[in-house]
């Protein structure tokens, strides 16, 4: 009886290490999902940014080479480029288009109306065409907003503690952004209250960042606004040098200008949103749609100081200012 146990036994256990192979290969490939990135700065402008969404991706169990493969293109600072490298995003049929801002996401959304876009901190979502609404943005994109049109006067009222004395200010963009002109629109009403001028130059290319650095000097322009077009991230040391040697009064919409020497930056968690743009990534792998999911509009806001530029400047920031600041750079 125990002789013929063990034989059982042992042809059980031969059949299950000879099926084993065949169970083996009859198991589904594990998915990886393809996640395209498009950005209109040059590459390494955004690797802090860039890090954190891929983060927030791993710790949401979708692990970069395991469960997650990328396909990243930059425009370097031309926005003309952004159709072509859409177009090639899109032929790589990738799961899900994730976008810097308002310029990339207008150009993969031309591009594709059926492959699911991610905008991550896109200024006015609504006018810049991106969605129907915040709440359905009843097509194939949505994200995250950073509410740039408030930001604006913001920026304003910290040039003014700054630089109480500054009257003439020009507020240096991307110009064919339409968030960057819808948020100059609403900086202009915001200076008419505060009885200052201010005028929109255009920074996208080297030789209107040139030009505008020329009606600066002649226009004896006393403070700059910089923007939050990404654009400007190309031309970010040739700006803050620029400043440096004008003495200029200048805030900056985006904390990599101060990370480069900058004054002072006041902007939306940026940080933040990235993180949040991986959530909605997640969500639309799991099957959720764009049209269903609400934009969402961060009210966190940072503000970086450079103590280093301040003494350089010999700007004295005031208290009612430091008692604001998020983050100082030495």
């Amino acid at each position: 009886m125990n002789a013929r146990m063990d034989r059982r036994s042992v042809l059980a256990l031969v059949g299950a290490a000879l099926a084993a192979p065949h169970a083996l290969l009859a198991q589904p490939a594990k998915r990886v999902y393809r996640i395209a990135t498009l950005d209109d700065t040059v590459e390494g402008a955004r690797d802090h940014t860039w890090r954190i969404f891929r983060s927030r991706l791993r710790d949401l169990v979708l692990a970069e080479g395991n469960d997650v493969a990328y396909e990243s293109r930059y425009a370097r600072g031309v926005s003309e480029r952004l159709p072509a490298l859409a177009a090639e995003l899109v032929a790589l049929k990738p799961d899900v288009i994730v976008c810097t801002g308002t310029p990339p996401t207008l150009a993969a959304m031309k591009a594709t109306s059926t492959i699911p876009i991610v905008f991550a901190s896109a200024g006015d979502p609504v006018g810049s065409g991106l969605v129907a609404s915040l709440a359905r943005p009843g097509g194939n994109a949505t994200g995250t907003s950073i509410l740039s049109l408030e930001i604006g006067g913001k920026l304003l009222e910290l040039m003014r503690d700054i630089s109480p004395g500054a009257t003439r200010l020009a507020y240096l963009i991307d110009a064919s952004n339409k968030a960057s002109a819808a948020a100059f629109r609403q900086i202009e009403k915001h200076a008419r209250v505060m009885k200052v001028t201010i005028r929109m130059l255009d920074g996208r290319k080297r030789t209107e960042l040139e030009r505008s650095f020329e009606i600066i000097k002649r226009e004896r322009v006393q403070g700059l606004v910089i923007g939050a077009s990404g654009t400007l991230l190309e031309h970010r040391d040739q700006i803050v040098q620029y400043v440096a040697q004008q003495k200029l009064p200048a805030v900056y919409q985006r904390r990599e200008f101060v990370d480069a020497g900058g004054l002072v930056s006041y902007s939306a968690d940026i940080e933040l949103l990235y993180s949040r743009s991986a959530d909605y990534v997640q969500r639309i792998l799991q099957g959720a749609k764009p049209a269903d999911l609400p934009v969402e509009q961060s009210s966190n806001v940072r503000m970086v100081l450079n103590l280093k530029t301040s003494r350089a400047f010999g700007i004295k920031i005031p208290e009612s200012v430091r008692t604001r600041v998020n983050e100082v750079v030495e």
